[in-house]
């Protein structure tokens, strides 16, 4: 088995549910001589998260967010974490809910996906900054 591993820094994105499959795909060029392995998606943040979903339809990402701040509110009264801003603790149990890392099989140099899906960037704070990814592609 091979592994190739990078790191991929994504631009500021604002709050909401964002596709980054091409930026993966970008990062991790090795993937089109692969034809059988595994490509490992990690968010160094503990306030984002990753997911894979439908990415035709834009109205399925506002539906994420919507239902997300609905179950999980800002300004939550038995919160008592909020030494950085009222959206850091909903952010921790958003990520917490979805994850931090998703896997996708590759075969014959593509990822894997289903003919809908795409890899999410779930952007849990207003401003959350840069976040950093680790892509592990093993074969």
């Amino acid at each position: 088995m091979s592994v190739i591993q990078k790191q991929l820094t994504l631009k500021p994105h604002p709050k909401g549910f964002h596709i980054i499959t091409r930026e993966i795909k970008a990062a991790i060029p090795e993937i089109k001589s692969v034809k059988s392995g595994i490509l490992h998606v990690f968010i160094r943040h503990s306030s984002a998260s990753l997911t894979v979903n439908e990415k035709a339809d834009p109205d399925v990402r506002h539906d994420f967010e919507a239902h997300f701040d609905h179950v999980v509110p800002e300004h939550a009264s038995y919160f008592l974490h909020m030494m950085e801003g009222p959206d850091d603790m909903p952010a921790h149990l958003k990520a917490s809910i979805l994850g931090s890392s998703v896997s996708i099989p590759v075969s014959n140099g593509k990822l894997a996906l289903g003919t809908w899906q795409g890899i999410y960037l779930g952007e849990h704070r207003i401003s959350g900054g840069p976040r950093s990814l680790m892509l592990t592609l093993y074969y």
